[in-house]
Formats: structure tokens, C-alpha cells, sequence
């Protein structure tokens, strides 16, 4: 893998090699794995003979082949040249050669002809002057350029190609990006951007002993203002065995060739998140049914795992929508996409101000299931005074239990729907919180998607059946009671309180 070949399997996913017959009948490309074994591709001719020949010149035929078994011709591609692999190399589309350079350490390096690769970069990338019919002295000077294609190093022109043909994604996406929701101010065109660039999302599971389990994902629900990713197999490595999880984005090279998500065309990767998975088993489990148990790693991660042998059932990861391109696209395969701070310096606050904020926040909360939605609202003008500071926290009371005319009705059934290849079901005491918290010019200040348990709470003054979830990182936390009202048959949101540490808002506004 010193040679860099193990950098690009690592950076593109999926790549295998392509299958391709020979005059008609004859031999075909071997798989990519079956190749790496093997000294190399071999091309057999034979010929068969008439079915009216005599029986005399059947049985001539018969041993005149075995004396003469050793002239059939076998031709080894590892036998030929390089000059002349080159020139049928030269044939292939950019995807395609990609994929042969992962068949063998030769190939790998046939495949980075700068010869082959300037060509295709001239043709992809185009520029106005040369769709002008070339002169005579444009045709020399081209063929003269072509001689500085020896001075780079071998892959140089490749690197550019692919480099191009990312940029060109990014340029893609961000015109699709540039429209956002005036509520939240995140991208609305979510879906579009997705299907223009192909993204996609894999995890690669790694165990103690370092082999690796690529997996691509299985499914995805688009929410409002996050993603729901899903994976799900039959041939799961065992979770005693697995010390880490890494949560890539993976976007197909070549965008232009890009048919859907099963194909196998190259893609990088973008590390997005880290996981420990060493002491899954001892975190904390935040719900069940009769088939499996959930467990939540921060952040935005949940495992499911089978209640019969504890095996992995699923893998599911919630993506708020907030930089959700850039870090699946941005970032490298070992260094994750970092957002850049986006600060609001203020210096003409009155020092005797009692409460955060000149104009107000604002908060946007989505309760939903994996594809069900219970609750979408928006919260405006939201103010803590000084006295609300606590633990290095400030405390926005959104919903007061004692005010009837602030709660807010879940609709439906709660729960968290989740799916294999073999059974599905419901996990009643899970659900997934996106909050979105925005300044007062609607720039993200906080914002967060991840699972949460609904558990048993006792309320004062509160008959009826109440439960309470809550969630709390280094920037921000919620903590929220819901009452459970037999006649209306739904639950309602009786106390919602939002927490906000004062190190973000200082760093936020850029004053103590």
C-alpha cells in the first residue's frame, strides 16, 4: 500500500474492475479480486472444428491437438509491453481506468500515464479557444506542449483531472445551495443538491485488530432540516469484536457518469464523525422491543443490536442539514471538515443589559421518527436574563407547565420506526429531536439531531401520565416534559427549557 494505491481504494469506494468480453464467445475480464491474484489477464484462441469432418480426421485431429497442445496461442498481458497496454489503456473511459488501477501494482502505474490523462483533461475541460477550428501553427504548438507531459511526475495529470472534476462538483453544489429557508435559514433544496451530486454515505467499521468492513448505506430520510441515514446487512462483523466507527461522505468523482446510488463508480470520501464502539454494550440503552436494543453514542449515532444473540441489527446516523455538505464533501479521509466560526462582534451593548440578545433568538424544534413527523415549531424573541445563568449555562424557558395556552400537541403515535433486511419494527420510548438555535440576524448559533429516550417522570400538580427527555453537549442542552392526555388519546409538550453555555455566547458576540 506504499505506493499510494491504497490511497485511492481508501479514498474511492466501490471501485471495481470492468467486465468486458472478447470476440463475442471468447474469454472475459476477470474480477477485480480474482485479477490481484493471478499473474495476469489471459486471452486463449481456439479452433473448433466442423461437425461434418469423417471420423478418420476426428481421430488425426485428436492427437495432432495433443501433440501440438503447447503451440495453442496464450497471450499474457503481463507479457506484453507497456508501450502497447499504454495504447489500449489510451481507450478507456476515465471511470474504467480508474477501476484498472486497482487490479495490480502494474496496472495501477499504466494507469497513470500523463499521456493518457492530458489528453482526457483537454478534452473534458475544454476551453473557448479551442473550439475554434485549430490551424496548422495551432497543431504544431499543440503537439510541442505535449512534450513538457514527460517533465511531471507519473499521475501529475491524473491528480488534475480529478481535481477538476471535483471542483466541479463543488461549483455544482453550490448554486444549488445558494437558495434557504426563510424560518430557518438552512438550505432548502436539500434533495436536489443530493441527487446533483450523487452523495451518498458509507461507514467503515473497523475491529481490534485492524481489518476494516466497508459498508455503503442502505437507505436515507430526508427531513426538514436534517438526514436520516440507514445501514442494515445480513453479514454484520460481531460488536465484541469492533473498536471504532468512522461516518464518511462519499460523492462519485465523476459526476457526469453518476446513474445512481448501487453504482460502483469511484467516490471520496469525507470523514465526518469518529465513534467509539469498544464499550457499546455499557452505554446507556434508550430503548427496545422484542427484537432489539438501541443504544445512542454522541454524536447523532444509534446501534441497534439483536435481543437473541447481540449481533448488530442496524446502524443509524441523524445529520443536521447546517454545513451537512461541507462536511460530507469537504474533508479528507483521515481530517474531518471543520465549519468556519461565524462570529457577531457587538460593541455598542449597553453594560447594564439584563439579558442576552438585542433582537431575541430564535429556535426551531422537529420531533419525528425515522420518516414520522409529531411536532414542527418555531419559537421567536427569546430572551434569558442574567438571573437565568447557571452552571455556565443560560436557561431559555420556551414552554411553562403552568400555562395551559403553551402547550403544544405531538401528532400521532410516538416512536422510531427501524428496518432490516429480514423484520422491522417500532421502539416506542425513542425519538429523534433536530433543534435549530439562530441570532437575531438568523445565523445557526446552536444546533444539534440526535436520538433521545422518553422516560417515566413524576410532575407536581400533573395528573396525568408524564414523561421527560433531555440531551446536553458542551454548546448547548433541552430538557422537555410531556403529558400524556387519555381523552385527547396524544401526547402534549407541558415544559420545554433550552440551555445555551456562556462560553458560545461569548465567543458568539465576541465580549465577556
Amino acid at each position: 500500500m506504499a505506493s499510494g494505491r491504497g490511497r485511492m481504494l481508501r479514498g474511492c469506494f466501490g471501485l471495481q474492475a470492468q467486465r468486458g468480453s472478447l470476440h463475442g464467445g471468447g474469454a472475459t475480464w476477470g474480477s477485480a479480486g480474482q485479477a490481484a491474484g493471478r499473474s495476469g489477464f489471459s486471452f486463449r484462441s481456439k479452433f473448433v472444428r466442423g461437425s461434418s469432418v469423417t471420423k478418420q480426421h476426428a481421430w488425426r485431429n485428436q492427437h495432432s491437438e495433443k501433440r501440438c497442445s503447447s503451440s495453442i496461442s496464450s497471450i499474457s498481458l503481463d507479457r506484453m509491453p507497456s508501450e502497447i497496454l499504454v495504447k489500449i489503456l489510451s481507450y478507456l473511459d476515465a471511470v474504467t481506468l480508474v477501476c484498472i488501477g486497482c487490479v495490480s501494482r502494474r496496472f495501477y502505474h499504466l494507469a497513470d500515464d500523463n499521456l493518457i490523462w492530458v489528453r482526457k483533461y483537454a478534452a473534458a475541460f475544454r476551453s473557448k479557444r479551442s473550439r475554434w477550428k485549430a490551424t496548422s501553427v495551432e497543431e504544431t504548438a499543440t503537439s510541442l506542449s505535449l512534450l513538457s507531459v514527460w517533465d511531471k511526475e507519473d499521475g501529475y495529470w491524473k491528480k488534475e483531472y480529478i481535481t477538476k472534476q471535483i471542483s466541479s462538483v463543488k461549483a455544482a453544489l453550490t448554486n444549488s445551495l445558494s437558495p434557504v429557508k426563510r424560518r430557518t435559514s438552512l438550505p432548502s433544496k436539500t434533495k436536489e443538491s443530493l441527487r446533483i451530486s450523487g452523495l451518498g454515505w458509507t461507514i467503515i467499521l473497523r475491529e481490534a485488530s485492524g481489518k476494516e468492513h466497508i459498508m455503503q448505506h442502505s437507505n436515507l430520510s430526508v427531513n426538514d432540516n436534517s438526514v436520516t441515514v440507514f445501514w442494515h446487512d445480513k453479514n454484520w462483523p460481531h460488536v465484541d469484536t469492533l473498536s471504532t466507527l468512522d461516518l464518511y461522505g462519499a460523492t462519485p468523482i465523476f459526476m457526469e457518469q453518476y446513474k445512481g446510488p448501487n453504482t460502483s463508480c469511484p467516490r471520496w470520501l469525507s470523514l465526518i464523525e469518529k465513534y467509539d464502539l469498544s464499550n457499546l454494550r455499557k452505554s446507556a440503552m434508550i430503548g427496545c422491543d422484542r427484537h432489539v436494543r438501541v443504544f445512542c453514542v454522541n454524536p447523532g449515532l444509534l446501534v441497534g443490536l439483536w435481543q437473541e444473540n447481540g449481533g448488530l441489527a442496524f446502524v443509524m446516523a441523524n445529520i443536521h442539514s447546517h454545513g451537512l455538505f461541507e462536511r460530507s464533501i469537504m474533508g479528507s479521509d483521515t481530517i474531518p471538515y471543520t465549519l468556519p466560526p461565524d462570529t457577531t462582534f457587538v460593541d455598542n451593548y449597553p453594560d447594564s443589559m439584563t439579558f442576552y440578545g438585542d433582537k431575541g433568538f430564535q429556535l426551531h424544534i422537529d420531533i419525528h421518527g425515522s420518516k414520522t413527523y409529531f411536532l414542527c415549531s418555531t419559537f421567536h424573541n427569546l430572551f434569558c436574563r442574567r438571573a437565568g445563568i447557571n452552571n455556565g449555562y443560560v436557561k431559555f424557558l420556551m414552554i411553562n407547565l403552568k400555562n395551559n395556552r403553551e402547550h403544544l400537541p405531538l401528532v400521532g403515535k410516538v416512536g422510531l420506526e427501524w428496518r432490516t433486511d429480514c423484520l422491522n419494527g417500532r421502539i416506542e420510548s425513542c425519538i429523534v429531536v433536530d433543534m435549530t438555535l439562530l441570532d437575531e440576524d438568523k445565523k445557526p448559533i446552536w444546533y444539534v439531531s440526535s436520538p433521545v429516550c422518553l422516560r417515566s417522570a413524576c410532575l407536581p400538580d400533573f395528573p396525568q401520565p408524564a414523561y421527560s427527555f433531555e440531551y446536553m453537549d458542551s454548546v448547548g442542552g433541552v430538557c422537555a416534559d410531556l403529558g400524556w392526555f387519555e381523552n385527547t388519546d396524544e401526547y402534549f409538550i407541558v415544559r420545554l427549557d433550552i440551555y445555551l453555555s456562556v462560553a458560545k455566547l461569548q465567543q458568539w458576540f465576541g465580549r465577556q
